[in-house]
């Protein structure tokens, strides 16, 4: 590691926070398909290279990032937020005054493996060029060749909403001298090319590690602590190394390709971002290129199991309570689940994470599988903050972390109480003050009657008129 005694140095690489900013919207866009009425190709470039480009931007997931809800493809505007400030992802369609029109190939490489726009201005690493610094001259021609037949979208905003001093962009290369290293992925001689492939998608294209590996206070990657999870925003994304409890370690060959083609398996489903990730990129992918990747990360070193505290007896009795009550129609009473339909929670990795942000996410606000055009079931979990207070989210997290093999820290109440405010519920279980008003009007396609409080579904009370409330 380089030591920087700097004071300013650390200053301006606290800045770079910027660059851990991560996506808390999901555009509603089909995955990559040809583009309708496409620009033509740049001179001298053959079909066979545009359709790479293609194919190659499904691999990036570009169209994840660059795509506002609602808006045109490629056309940017999606907010990136990070503990600093917001930045906007860019505009990449060939519009020539509010996108990359006025570009050349070498300035969009330059872009991809130095992190630099076209005027030699420095980018944040929102923009993982830390990742596609790895991408071959070759794979970002034929990339910037597609994007040229992307029709154009006039799209203007201010991308930079950092405050000062973070908004400064000339600052970045001091982030970008501590933790940016610039250059090609090793091809091993002792591995085959398979996995040489899938080194090149998971490290450069893929850029898995810019959410499953820890970051330091100054946004910078964990390399020691690779793949092994990491937080952003109000989601968690899990270990993916062979660890057998936290990891994919007990996934076999076949799970691992039913998720990145379908986004489930017996396991688990891809939802939030991984299920962005499944339906624009993964489930796109070729065969080869996905057993590429499964045995690229199949080599990684499994992390090491953390030693959990034992959790209280209470609120495991507690949480066992209210898990027979809200949780095991589904999960079943033995946490086993139905494998594709409702996941096990028994011996389930995610649940079993150092970090619980991601359950106890999907607990306070549900959750639903995203579909895709392979798998177009969206199975849904549904919100549980109207129902449940910060000490019972606590206890049942508790329980399912730490029953039928299970073994995870226990959960804290406070916790909850702080993931709660940041998800904007105002609502405390037991009071009718709620930002969570789709409970409180059943629509007419339910099967309680519409303008009844379906939270009195169960109850003697169950079919009573909903108190008035704006609709």
């Amino acid at each position: 590691m380089r030591r920087v005694t700097s004071s300013f140095l650390v200053a301006f690489a606290l800045g770079t926070l910027g660059a851990a900013g991560w996506v808390a919207a999901q555009p509603d866009s089909a995955p990559q398909l040809p583009v309708e009425h496409p620009n033509p190709a740049p001179a001298g470039v053959s079909p066979a290279t545009v359709e790479r480009g293609r194919y190659l931007v499904q691999l990036g997931d570009c169209v994840a990032c660059h795509t506002q809800k609602g808006g045109a493809r490629f056309a940017g505007g999606r907010p990136l937020q990070t503990p600093f400030g917001t930045v906007l992802s860019a505009n990449i369609t060939p519009d020539a005054d509010s996108g990359i029109g006025r570009w050349n190939a070498d300035q969009f490489y330059r872009a991809l493996h130095e992190g630099k726009s076209a005027d030699g201005s420095h980018l944040y690493p929102a923009f993982p060029y830390n990742y596609y610094t790895h991408i071959t001259r070759e794979d970002s021609d034929a990339i910037y060749a597609y994007m040229r037949t992307v029709p154009p979208v006039r799209h203007d905003f201010e991308r930079n909403r950092l405050p000062f001093p973070f908004n400064i962009r000339a600052l970045m290369a001091g982030w970008n001298w501590l933790f940016f290293d610039q250059g090609p992925v090793e091809q091993r001689s002792d591995r085959s090319a398979s996995w040489n492939r899938g080194a090149y998608l998971v490290q450069g294209l893929g850029h898995c590690a810019a959410c499953h590996t820890p970051r330091n206070f100054l946004g910078g990657s964990k390399n020691g602590e690779a793949y092994q999870g990491g937080r952003f925003g109000e989601l968690y994304a899990p270990d993916i190394t062979p660890n057998k409890r936290t990891g994919i370690g007990g996934w076999s060959d076949a799970d691992l390709r039913d998720f990145l083609r379908l986004g489930a398996n017996v396991h688990s489903d891809a939802s939030a971002e991984m299920g962005e990730v499944v339906g624009f990129s993964t489930s796109q992918m070729t065969d080869a290129d996905r057993d590429a990747i499964i045995a690229y990360v199949r080599s990684m070193p499994a992390s090491a199991d953390a030693k959990v505290s034992a959790p209280d007896a209470a609120a495991m009795k507690q949480g066992e309570a209210i898990f027979q009550d809200s949780c095991s129609a589904c999960h079943r009473m033995d946490g086993s689940g139905v494998p594709r339909l409702f996941p096990p929670l028994k011996g389930n990795a995610n649940v079993q994470q150092k970090d619980a942000t991601s359950m106890l996410h999907f607990i306070l606000a549900g959750t639903r599988r995203t579909p895709n055009d392979r798998n177009p079931a969206p199975l849904s979990m549904p919100s549980y903050a109207w129902k449940l207070d910060d000490e019972q989210v606590a206890a049942v997290a508790s329980y399912v972390r730490n029953s039928w093999g299970n073994a995870a820290e226990p959960v804290d109440a406070k916790a909850v109480g702080e993931l709660r405010g940041k998800l904007h519920f105002d609502h405390v279980a037991g009071t009718e003050v709620s930002t969570v008003d789709a409970m409180r009007h059943p629509g007419p396609t339910t099967l309680a009657p519409a303008d009844t409080d379906s939270r009195d579904n169960g109850t003697a009370q169950a079919g009573r008129a909903a108190a008035s409330a704006p609709r």
